[in-house]
């Protein structure tokens, strides 16, 4: 079992967890994921990491209510435990694996669109804690379901908020303040998004004209977590990936955005699931027990 130290509710159907897991804490690294059940019955529910505490031996996931799982999680109090609690999964950002001297010298942006920032935050503290200052732009609906400000704003070296309604910082999209951060002069050598798949595929498409090259964090529908159902068949640019196993980073100027969503809508249903089994053959996979 694995003990939650805090719970947390940082704004509306958005909780944070910090919990006791030793070993995730010990060798997760910022990009990486968790996959959590509340129970032996329960749902496999994968979960960006956080933040990390390697001394105390904690992990911190976010998580937004979007089904019966995370809604099941989001009564969970401090003294409760996960039944699983497994990672970390996927591949570390390449931020962080890369050499340190030739990401020092880069201008790096990052764009979190919501629960997004909970994913960009342990990679831009990572470099803040490395002598380096990333740029980040946060976009929300709204200033009211806007999460880890002040913790953001501790490390990025500059942070601009942005909402789609203007109640809060700049008033529009994330594209937009690109837009303007460029025109006012600001060069970037990468940028990193991480959000709603449809807010990356436009960012990807404003920094491909840009020529800024882009990383993304895809967050498919994932079950297993180890590349063995095939739920999180993604497709860059001719070669079919899994994100659990070969990301969750990827290439955004190649990744095709619109199958991807496609894809998660097909998922969802039974006669989706058997429309992509038929059509995806033997890359399909099938393991995640959904299909016949």
């Amino acid at each position: 079992m694995f003990k939650i130290i805090k719970a947390e509710e940082l704004t509306e159907n958005i909780f944070l967890m910090e919990v006791e897991a030793a070993r995730v804490a010990k060798a997760c690294m910022p990009g990486q994921f968790v996959i959590v059940r509340t129970d032996d019955e329960g749902e496999r529910i994968p979960l960006t990491i956080c933040d990390y505490n390697r001394e105390k031996g904690t992990v911190t996931i976010v998580f937004q209510i979007v089904g019966a799982g995370t809604q099941k999680m989001s009564s969970l109090k401090a003294g409760d435990a996960f039944a699983d609690f497994v990672g970390p999964l996927g591949r570390a950002s390449e931020l962080v694996t890369d050499p340190i001297e030739e990401v020092k010298n880069k201008k790096i942006l990052f764009v979190a669109g919501g629960v997004g920032t909970a994913p960009v935050y342990p990679q831009v503290k990572w470099l803040h804690e490395n002598g380096i200052d990333a740029d980040v732009i946060v976009g929300a609906k709204t200033k009211s379901i806007l999460i880890l400000e002040k913790e953001m704003e501790a490390v990025a070296g500059n942070y601009y908020v942005t909402t789609d309604d203007g109640s809060y910082g700049r008033s529009g999209m994330v594209t937009q303040t690109i837009k303007d951060l460029v025109a006012e002069g600001k060069k970037y050598d990468v940028c990193i998004a991480i959000g709603p798949m449809i807010m990356m595929k436009f960012v990807c498409l404003l920094t491909k004209e840009l020529n800024i090259p882009t990383i993304v964090s895809l967050n498919p529908i994932m079950v297993d977590g180890t590349g063995m159902c095939g739920a999180c068949r993604v497709t860059i640019g001719d070669e079919v990936k899994f994100a659990c196993v070969d990301g969750p980073e990827f290439d955004g100027h190649k990744v095709n955005f619109d199958e991807a969503m496609r894809r998660q809508q097909l998922y969802k249903t039974k006669e989706g699931r058997a429309f992509l089994e038929a059509k995806e053959g033997d890359t399909h996979h099938g393991g995640c027990g959904n299909c016949n």
